[in-house]
């Protein structure tokens, strides 16, 4: 029979990551997140109050959601368990489900931690709300994606989401103190290189950690490390500008002045300029989408298409192989046909719905579910538009007090100019049809 104590011991002895050697023991202890943790945080008041609940942790990663979470299940005396949405499945969740269930008949209650909870699908996902409503399990589920997005709407109604920020440079910085406390010595880098190294890490405490560790493996008696040394250690590019900055409105403005001004090379260049100065890419690709959305909209449908699908490409491949995703997206969008109508009609119905929301559609589009509606005349007059010639009838759907107003006007280029065919000739029918 093996030896478990001595296996154990084996295991104590070999060699932690810094990062690990430096998790936080208690909840004080951890860096960056005050909105949560501070004397008036949102989760320190969550502990006081002793009703925790369930909570999704949506935050990059590096920012301290699982050490967060392990602290938590401390804190209130709960069991934790661990397990991540990429390598489990229903059977495994059922497995953690009768366990917690078996705890709870003992009095001890679980704390389950779903790491990448949005890789769940729906029906995963639901299989957590019977569990979540009879107190079984307090869930806390990290995410690095926008639940609004990512999760359903029954999940998120039976938690609370917490945003986790990135971590700013001083608590990166003081992250980098407690690490040269812990092994007794300085990082060899001169000043520049110290905050390069912060800026390479972009906001994640476990990347700045790493990084020191590799710092301090190629490091000998002496020497201190600049910032060009250090680029070529790590492996990593520092970026050229603060992304808080005005190089960073800058270049992403002329990025996307490129793209509306349909000049595919000059926007090339500046989407390798940002990625060059460590732009994070996913940022670069909810922009490209927003360009698609905004530019050239209806008059190529296709550009939303290509630019979601690069921010996709970018998620599944990572850098540097995703990043040539990011240049087709931009070279299709800015190629593309433009055209902001509908960006300019969604901006007109906004403004009509806030300074009218109070009308009342009329009458024969509205359902009757009950002999009073019927008695009201709801729904009364409405043709069908399937059983109309050409599937069009033509009918007023405004309400009456509003009038019929022209917010979307297609322009003569690309598909919105199939789409200007159709409304125009449909308008023409409107006309014959209703005699006006």
């Amino acid at each position: 029979m093996p030896d478990l104590f001595a296996a154990a011991r084996l295991e104590d002895q070999a060699p932690h990551p810094l990062a690990d050697r430096l998790r936080p023991q208690c909840l004080e202890d951890v860096t960056g997140q005050d909105h949560l943790l501070g004397p008036e945080g949102a989760l320190t008041r969550l502990v006081r109050s002793g009703a925790m609940g369930s909570l999704i942790f949506w935050g990059p990663p590096g920012t301290g959601k699982t050490t967060v979470a392990r602290l938590l299940a401390r804190e209130t005396n709960l069991a934790f368990v661990q397990i991540s949405a990429i390598f489990s499945g229903i059977a495994e969740l059922k497995k953690v489900f009768d366990e917690a269930r078996k705890r709870r008949a003992i009095g001890q209650g679980t704390l389950l931690f779903v790491d990448e909870i949005h890789r769940f699908n729906r029906t995963q996902q639901d299989s957590f709300l019977p569990v979540m409503e009879d107190g079984t399990i307090t869930l806390i589920g990290a995410t690095t994606e926008n639940p609004s997005f990512e999760l359903n709407a029954a999940l998120l109604s039976r938690a609370r989401v917490l945003v986790f920020q990135p971590l700013d440079a001083a608590a990166l910085e003081k992250l980098l103190a407690r690490a040269e406390a812990l092994e007794g010595k300085s990082l060899p880098l001169t000043a520049e290189a110290r905050a390069a190294l912060l800026a390479m890490a972009d906001g994640d405490g476990r990347a700045v950690l790493t990084l020191a560790e590799e710092v301090w493996r190629a490091s000998k008696p002496g020497a201190a490390f600049d910032t060009t040394a250090l680029a070529e250690i790590v492996q990593r590019r520092a970026p050229i500008y603060d992304k808080a900055q005005e190089g960073h409105y800058n270049l992403i403005s002329a990025l996307h002045k490129s793209v509306r001004g349909s000049d595919p090379d000059a926007a090339l260049y500046y989407l390798a300029r940002m990625l060059n100065a460590g732009e994070a890419p996913l940022f670069l690709a909810r922009r490209i989408v927003r360009m698609a959305i905004e530019d050239v909209g209806l008059a190529d449908p296709q550009a939303l298409v290509v630019a979601n699908a690069a921010k996709d490409a970018y998620d599944f491949l990572g850098s540097p192989e995703g990043e040539l995703a990011l240049a087709h997206a931009v070279i299709y969008v800015a190629a593309a046909p433009k055209s902001n109508a509908a960006y300019v009609a969604f901006g007109e119905a906004q403004r009509l719905a806030k300074e009218h929301g109070s009308l009342m559609p009329p009458k024969i589009i509205l359902n009757a579910p009950t002999r009073l509606m019927r008695q009201e005349g709801y729904g009364a007059g409405y043709d069908y538009d399937h059983n109309a010639p050409e599937a069009f009838s033509g009918q007023d759907y405004w309400p009456e007090k509003l009038g019929r107003h022209k917010l979307y006007e297609p322009v003569d280029r690309g598909f919105e100019r199939e789409i200007k065919k159709r409304l125009d000739y449909w308008e023409k029918l409107r006309k014959e049809r209703r005699g006006s």
